[in-house]
This record gives C-alpha cells, structure tokens and sequence, in this order.
C-alpha cells in the first residue's frame, strides 16, 4: 500500500517550476493493426489516430513554447532535423506509425516555411507547409515486423532464440498448457477458420488472443462470439501476457531480454551524448517498437515490483520515456550543470498518451526513487546494457557475418590467445563455422523437442478467406 500510495504521489506531482529538461529517450508502441495472423499486416486508420494523438501530447510536454517540460533549445514550430532523430525497424506498420506521431508533433505551419528565391517568387512546402521528418531505418533490426508472429525470431542473437524456446519445454509452460486444453478447444469454433484443433493450444496462447482482440475492435459479427464472455476473454488475455512475457524475459537467463538490453544501450548512448554540452544534438531521441521490447526491459528494470501491470502486454500507442533534466539554474553553455546535478526519470503510459491518459512516473530498478541521479541511473544501466556491436555478438554467440570481426573477443577470448587456434587444430575462419553450425544444431533441437513436448506440428497457413475465418 506504501508503493501504491507513493507511485500516486510521484505521477500526480507537478514538474518542478526551475527543471531543465536536458533530453528525452521514447520508445513508442504502433498503433492498432490487423491481425498477425493473416499477412500482410496493416496498421488501420484508427491505429494511426491513436499514435497521432499521442504525438500530440508529447508535442504539449516537451516542444510547444511554454511547455512544462521543453526540451533544452527544442525548436518549437519549424522542425530542425538535427535536434531530432526518429528509429524504426522496417516495417510498414511501425515506419507509418512513426509517420503518423510526428505529423502532430511538429504540424503543417502554413505560411511560416516560406521560401522566396532569387527572382522574388516564394514558396511553401505541399500540404499547407508540411513537415518531413526522416525516419531512420535500422538493418540490424529489418526482420523486427509486426508479419512476425513471435519477434525473438527476427532478433538474429542465437542466445537469446534457444533461451525464448526452452521456455517451451519448461515444467511451468508444460503445466499451463495442459491446464487450458478445455479452454482453447471450447472456444475452437470462433477460431476455426485459423486454427485447427491441434493448433488451439497454449502454445498459440498470443495469436489466438490476437486474432480474436482484434475481431472484436472491427468485426461487426464473429461466429460463435456467445463463447466470447468476459470471464473468457480476461483468461484469455491474461495468459497471452503469461506466454509473451516468458518468451522476452528470464531472471536466470537475461540473454532472453535482448532487446531489452540493445533498448538500454541507446538510451544510454543518447543521453550520454544530451548531457555532454549546452550545444549537444539530438536531444529528442524517438525510436518506434513492438511489445516485446517494452517487455524485455521491464524486466530488466525489475518495474514488475512496482506494478505487476508490467507483465500484461502493453497497449496499441504505449509509450515510455527517460528524461535527463537538472535543478540547476540557470542552464547555458557557460553555466552548464555538473553531472552530480544531473537526475533522471522514467515515465509510461499505457495506451495513447493524452490529458485523460497522462504518462506516470515510476521507480526503475526496484528502487523507491521516481528520481535517481545520471550516476546512478548509469551504473544501473550497465549492469544490462549492450552498447556496442562487439558486446552484442559476445552476449549472443554469434561468430559469422558482421561478428566475424570480433571472433576473438567473443566469449572472453582476444588477440592475445592467437596462438591457442595452432593448439586446438582451428583457424580462426573454420572456428566460426564450426560455432555457426553448432549454434544452428542446437536452435533445431530445441525446436525438436518444443514439437515433441508440446504437441505441435508444422502447418502452412493460408491467407485467403475461409467459411470460418475471423477476418482480420
């Protein structure tokens, strides 16, 4: 009751009148989409206005004139390019949710982007003075898409792939899916024109809540839907939560969390960079993801011991964000703070930030503290945080490709055991094909024994429409 009462106190408190806020880390959720079931996934008009009115009222917190938490030298109307920079992996679904947010952001502005050239003549941008933001593309994260069932899948880190699947053959998993049998087949006639009878299992515990939550929001008639009660759809939800939380995160094997991890780095990297000097850029860092990522770093950030909350699936338009801010005053490139002086704290929403669904703050780490210092926000982060290329390949056993340059640092080795590659009958290239191979040998076992163990089978799924199916 403390917690609770505490954690009221922090998001109902006022922003300190002679706060600076030095810069911003977000991570936004997409808005509403269709079914993952069914491919391609779009995201719908009502998932655009949902992350449109979320860009709103970030625009009333950190870039309007006059705002209670104006990023430090943020320009308010006309966008200046380097003072922000927006991330999405590819995928149309988070790229046009990216779009949608900033078009409210920073909106049209009419005739104050008026150009005049040479001759007298002027112009404006189309649209009544619209704004081009870039959204930055991030390769490494190209197979991170809502048309993924399961996004582990697309994370390319073989650690984290074999950690996500043993939760399949794990005694709490066997035990839930046994359990919820009668409940995933009593409800196999709402479902059945996706799922057949030995897919209607725990197993697809997300996608066939997914399936069915998205139905609900569009279809004007389900078939069965009698079998959709409130009891129903709450078990159903909550153990969609159950299964995608085992899948992002593991106490015992935080590999599991790794975008959790690479989310921290940036973070990191970002507000390192904001904190450097009065002159910094960016200081508005807006990166576009899929629920698991907000997942993995909940865990990671211990924030289920603030709200048990954090183990449900966040909503369509969910954001969270990291405010660097100081007390000191005033704050210029002459008087800029000293990192002592220098706090930090962490706020979400859950669903489309607006005045009626304001962002709370809530105390990273399992700490009681809505506000804890940089120093202590970065030896916090550290413990967990992969900042670079080299750390990530280490973490995740990956020797080929783009690792292949740091395969004699990753797993604790470097250049001073070369000579350990004459004594083991190893090259250095050959090596790294040997752990390709056995890193692949031991992702196909564990899908073995997941089929074997827990009753699955391989299908391919159609994509037409079918008697049955709920359509997307």
């Amino acid at each position: 009751m403390a917690l609770k009462n505490f954690l009221f106190a922090l998001a109902t408190a006022p922003l300190a009148s002679a706060e600076t806020i030095l810069g911003v880390y977000m991570l936004h959720r997409h808005g509403d989409r269709t079914s993952k079931s069914y491919k391609p996934v779009n995201l719908t008009a009502l998932g655009a206005d949902q992350v449109y009115d979320s860009g709103n009222y970030y625009r009333q917190r950190y870039v309007e004139s006059g705002a209670d938490a104006k990023i430090l030298d943020l320009s308010s109307d006309i966008v200046i390019p380097s003072q922000i920079t927006v991330q999405s992996p590819i995928d149309s679904v988070l790229q046009i949710s990216a779009q949608a947010f900033l078009q409210s952001l920073y909106p049209p502005v009419g005739d104050l982007a008026v150009q005049e050239l040479a001759n007298g003549s002027e112009f404006s941008y189309p649209f009544d003075g619209y704004q081009y933001i870039p959204v930055n593309t991030d390769a490494a994260s190209n197979d991170h898409s809502e048309n993924n069932e399961w996004l582990q899948s697309g994370s390319g880190c073989g650690n984290a792939l074999v950690s996500s699947n043993s939760y399949f053959f794990s005694e709490s998993y066997k035990e839930l899916y046994s359990e919820t049998q009668d409940l995933y087949q009593g409800i196999l006639p709402v479902i059945n024109g996706t799922f057949g009878a030995e897919e209607a299992s725990f197993k697809n515990g997300y996608t066939i809540w997914d399936l069915i939550n998205v139905a609900l929001i569009h279809n004007k008639t389900i078939s069965s839907e009698e079998l959709l009660t409130e009891s129903t759809m709450t078990e159903l939800k909550t153990l969609a939560d159950t299964h995608e939380w085992n899948l992002a995160y593991n106490a015992s094997s935080e590999i599991r969390a790794i975008a959790g991890k690479v989310l921290a780095g940036q973070v990191l990297t970002h507000l390192n960079n904001a904190i450097s000097s009065a002159s910094a850029k960016p200081r508005f860092g807006i990166q576009f993801g899929a629920y698991a990522t907000f997942f993995s770093f909940f865990g990671l950030a211990d924030l289920p011991s603030a709200s048990s909350d954090f183990k449900g699936i966040v909503k369509y338009a969910s954001s969270m964000a990291f405010e660097l801010f100081t007390d000191a005053d005033p704050v210029s490139e002459s008087s800029w703070p000293a990192e002592e002086d220098v706090k930090v704290r962490f706020i979400f929403a859950n669903g489309t930030a607006s005045s009626s669904n304001e962002p709370q703050i809530f105390p990273l780490f399992g700490l009681n503290e809505g506000e804890i210092s940089w120093t202590k926000f970065v030896s916090e982060m550290q413990k967990f945080a992969i900042i670079n290329d080299e750390q990530w390949c280490g973490a995740c056993g990956n020797t080929t490709g783009s690792c292949a340059a740091y395969v004699n640092t990753v797993g604790g080795s470097s250049a001073e055991d070369d000579d350990d590659d004459s004594k083991s009958g190893l090259s250095v290239p050959v090596a790294g094909v040997v752990g390709a191979l056995v890193a692949l040998g031991v992702i196909l076992g564990v899908e073995a024994l997941v089929m074997v163990f827990g009753g699955i089978r391989l299908v391919k799924k159609g994509v037409g429409a079918t008697e049955n199916k709920i359509a997307a």
